[in-house]
């Protein structure tokens, strides 16, 4: 039946009021940065994606982007954006790369700077904001506006910086900022200053990041003739208290991260990173039998979220800063008393963004969206240096700031976090001048945490299994440093579930209930993550897992999954686990359950242990990888998947040494030419790693 011009009028109105309604759901009147990147692609409401339409409205010559996936990146670009207003009166801007198209590149003109601060992800990938970006500058011949081709030089024009996040213990380190770098290079532009590159695996991040900036403000000035002025602090956002008010209203954030959660009807919105799933913890246990360490095995339910992962995958979970150091910085910095103070935060410049949804309250904030528990940065501790409560406190701080050795010393081998350090630097006294804008600025947005996830999708569809151990380490002097917020918070959890009235892990306690008593019942805020750590999709293909401790975790799933298959009738290859821990009675993790999966399987799943401190010389993975060489090579021969799972900086890399050792002996090969096989093991996706450093 076709439609007359009232009906039409009438359904434009419906759409464009349902569109109106769910864009001020999703961010609120006063606040457009409530949620985020919903969509893969998905730009600011009203932001242009064109590069120099963005800078000319925002009046700004210098933009910094960045290619982040944990934070780091972001935050290194941020810092950098700031500085260089302060330093040197530079238009500045930061950007996040998926928000923009990079067509015109080729147009972006002369007095322009762009900034590439780029973390490298996984195997060699870009970071997940960073994907369309990295695919179109780096291809054979990508499309500028202009149509010039690669040989005409198209961004000869283009002036960058650039700056990458890598880790030595993976292959392909630093692989982002290099390709991009070389892409950028092939394609005419001019680099300022050197391609920096930070390195997470040798712990030199930080400083690296220092020392190269440093080097590049020296070139950069140089360049375009910056001149330097003394630099002074001006707040990238204002704070403003509200008496009209309290934490109880229902427009005030307490720490949910968008407004659907804040109005209770959060399955309106798809759940992924930018909106967590408030999943019910279905049971809980302890795995260690030692009284002094944990280690943790969580069921988690996805039903009812539309969640769904295949076997292999990250879940992400979003933590809670402990009570305790939320309280101990409230305290240092004189606002204790006005924790539950209403305040409005807003951006002082159009281009700069909160990080967490607003009206909302001190407490939430360090509690819910701030890292306050994370290790201290050198150039953070030099800005607060003018806000000192006394000439000592200034003295000592502009000391830390300044001097790497001290620094070291006295922060960074301690462990401390900004509170913490803040006590050291002038016990007893009150930071009351230290503007809470910069409390913000220097401290980077809470970060989900991933785990592999240690259960088959194809046994256990709508539940997901954790696998942790409870951090905490002991520094020289014998201080107890937690080191783990979210595997204590977990712990705590656990606790509860378990009957343990305020439960308190290791002195610290938890707001378990979530902001408004939403968390109740023992919930955990999730989301899914999709890895390339992946099964063959073949079941009688042979596997060879190396997985140590909680690197056993991916391991657990996948031969659950075989077990399952073999239960069911379908043929399965062989399946060979390599676990170590310390000690068989205390830390051998799902030790019955593969008596079980041994059942199901037969001769196709042996386990081989390494129990390192059972003997009298501590045995390791590797060490049993080698005294199985001649059967995994033969398995490798046969098309085999090799696995590693667990800790990068040593195990993974000497795995990695063992099997290039392993395959030139078995096969009368050089070492050379046994490390070129496991290279293309690895090229071929037959050597995956889900490592961490």
């Amino acid at each position: 039946m076709a439609l007359d011009l009232l009906d039409i009028l009438v359904l434009v109105g419906l759409v464009l009021g349902s569109a109106y309604f769910f864009r001020e759901k999703l961010f609120g009147k006063s606040d457009k940065t409530a949620i985020t990147g919903l969509g893969k692609n998905a730009a600011k409401a009203g932001k242009t994606r064109n590069i120099i339409e963005r800078m000319q409205q925002s009046d700004k010559n210098v933009m910094w982007f960045y290619g982040s996936q944990t934070g780091t990146a972001e935050d290194y670009a941020s810092r950098l954006s700031k500085e260089a207003g302060a330093r040197f009166g530079l238009k500045s801007m930061t950007g996040d790369l998926e928000e923009y198209d990079f067509e015109n590149l080729d147009e972006v003109p002369e007095d322009t700077v762009l900034a590439f601060v780029l973390a490298t992800y996984g195997e060699g990938e870009p970071t997940d904001n960073a994907v369309e970006f990295y695919e179109f500058i780096t291809g054979d011949e990508p499309m500028f506006s202009k149509g010039e081709s690669v040989e005409e030089k198209p961004l000869r024009n283009l002036k960058y910086i650039a700056f990458g996040l890598g880790n030595n213990t993976y292959e392909h380190y630093n692989s982002m900022v290099r390709r991009v770098d070389a892409a950028l290079q092939k394609l005419g532009a001019t680099r300022i200053g050197t391609a920096g590159e930070g390195d997470d695996g040798a712990g030199t991040m930080e400083e690296d990041f220092l020392s190269w900036k440093e080097t590049m403000w020296e070139a950069y000035k140089n360049d375009v003739g910056l001149e330097e002025r003394e630099a002074v602090y001006e707040p990238a956002f204002q704070i403003k208290e509200r008496e009209d008010l309290t934490p109880e209203s229902d427009s005030v954030y307490l720490g949910e991260p968008n407004s659907f959660h804040l109005e209770g009807n959060a399955k309106g919105l798809p759940f992924n990173a930018h909106n967590p799933f408030i999943a019910p913890i279905d049971s809980s246990k302890e795995l260690f039998t030692t009284k002094d360490r944990n280690c943790l095995h969580m069921e988690i339910n996805l039903k009812g979220s539309n969640l769904s992962y295949t076997t292999g995958d990250h879940v992400a979970v979003w933590p809670t800063n402990p009570g305790r150091e939320v309280l101990r910085l409230l305290t240092v910095l004189g606002i204790a008393e006005k924790k539950d103070t209403v305040i409005n935060v807003s951006p002082a410049d159009s281009t700069a963004k909160v990080p967490f949804p607003t009206p909302t309250t001190y407490d939430a904030i360090l509690r819910y969206h701030i890292e306050i528990c994370a290790p201290v940065s050198r150039q953070f501790l030099a800005q607060l240096a003018p806000f000192a409560p006394s000439d000592e406190a200034k003295a000592k701080i502009e000391l830390l700031g300044s001097d790497k050795d001290e620094f070291h010393k006295q922060v960074a081998n301690q462990y401390f976090n900004i509170a913490q350090t803040l006590e050291a630097v002038a016990p007893g006294q009150i930071w009351k001048n230290i503007p809470f804008s910069l409390i913000l600025e220097g401290l980077t947005k809470i970060q989900p945490r991933y785990y592999s996830i240690s259960s088959s999708s194809h046994v256990q569809k709508d539940v997901v299994a954790i696998t942790a151990v409870v951090e905490s380490i002991t520094v020289p002097g014998g201080t107890h440093v937690l080191k783990g917020v979210t595997t204590n918070y977990l712990l705590a959890l656990k606790q509860k579930q378990h009957g343990e009235e305020d439960p308190e892990p290791n002195g610290l306690n938890y707001n378990l209930t979530g902001p408004r008593n939403r968390y109740d019942g023992v919930h955990v805020p999730v989301h899914i993550r999709h890895s390339n750590f992946k099964l063959p999709t073949d079941p009688t293909k042979p596997i060879i897992m190396i997985g140590p401790g909680t690197g056993v975790a991916p391991f657990r799933a996948f031969v659950q999954e075989r077990a399952a298959l073999a239960q069911e009738g379908q043929e399965v290859g062989k399946t060979i686990l390599f676990f170590g821990c310390r000690k068989e009675s205390e830390d051998f993790l799902y030790a019955d359950e593969w008596k079980q999966y041994q059942e199901a399987l037969g001769d196709n799943f042996k386990l081989i242990t390494a129990f390192s401190r059972d003997g009298p010389k501590k045995v390791y993975v590797q060490h049993r990888l080698e005294e199985h060489a001649a059967e995994v090579d033969e398995l490798l021969k046969k098309g085999a998947y090799f696995y590693v799972c667990g800790d990068a900086a040593h195990m993974a890399r000497e795995v990695n040494t063992a099997l290039g050792r392993i395959v030139a002996e078995q096969r009368g090969l050089t070492i050379q030419q046994g490390d070129e096989i496991v290279k293309r093991l690895r090229s071929s996706n037959l050597y995956q790693e889900d490592v961490w450093s």
